[in-house]
């Protein structure tokens, strides 16, 4: 049994399933999927009018998963005008740490922090290459990796894993037994990560 899990590093909702992605990989094996929220046409500058949209809904996600998010963040990264979202940057770097050292959940979560708590920008290449630097990985091979990803292409797949399975945007976690696909409705366990390995294991 595999565990898939389409994420966006952009997406607050993934921040906050980011404990049960955690606890499920001490159960079986999960694979990362990055679905391309803010990517391409869909980049978007930070403006007040982003600021307005994303700030309630954060707040609500800290409220109910119990994820910190800082105040560099809210009060820094979200009123940096200069600053770009973008979710292929971080996509591909998430790809190219998997690609080298199978650690591509790691270095997202790392992303995760750098973002909702650090608010640095995850779009810039020198924070992605300076972060995976900072959780171990060879800074050269990473480098290679990184130019060499086909995010592009890994996006497009992960949009149609995602229509294949019936999911309903990010985060979407699905099973797969013997080729087949049963989404996993996450919100009653969503703060509860202990709870969510022990359903996991029980479902295995």
């Amino acid at each position: 049994m595999i565990l898939h899990y389409i994420y966006d590093p952009l997406c607050g909702w993934c921040y906050g399933a980011k404990p049960l992605v955690h606890a499920a990989q001490g159960v079986l094996p999960v694979i990362a999927h990055g679905g391309g929220m803010m990517s391409g046409a869909n980049r978007k500058a930070v403006s007040p009018q982003l600021r307005n949209y994303v700030m309630p809904h954060d707040r609500r996600i800290a409220e109910y998963t119990g994820q910190p998010f800082g105040e560099a963040y809210f009060e820094g990264l979200l009123r940096d005008d200069t600053a770009v979202f973008d979710s292929t940057p971080p996509i591909a770097a998430v790809l190219a740490a998997e690609h080298i050292a199978g650690r591509g959940l790691e270095l997202l979560g790392r992303l995760q922090i750098a973002h909702y708590v650090e608010g640095r920008r995850i779009a810039d290449e020198a924070v992605l290459f300076e972060l995976a630097k900072e959780i171990g990985i060879e800074p050269d091979a990473f480098a290679s990796a990184f130019i060499s990803t086909d995010s592009d292409r890994h996006i497009k797949d992960s949009r149609a894993l995602l229509a294949r399975v019936g999911g309903q945007g990010f985060p979407t976690l699905a099973l797969e037994q013997n080729g087949h696909f049963t989404v996993v409705d996450i919100s009653p366990w969503l703060g509860k990560p202990q709870a969510f390995a022990s359903w996991l294991a029980q479902s295995a």
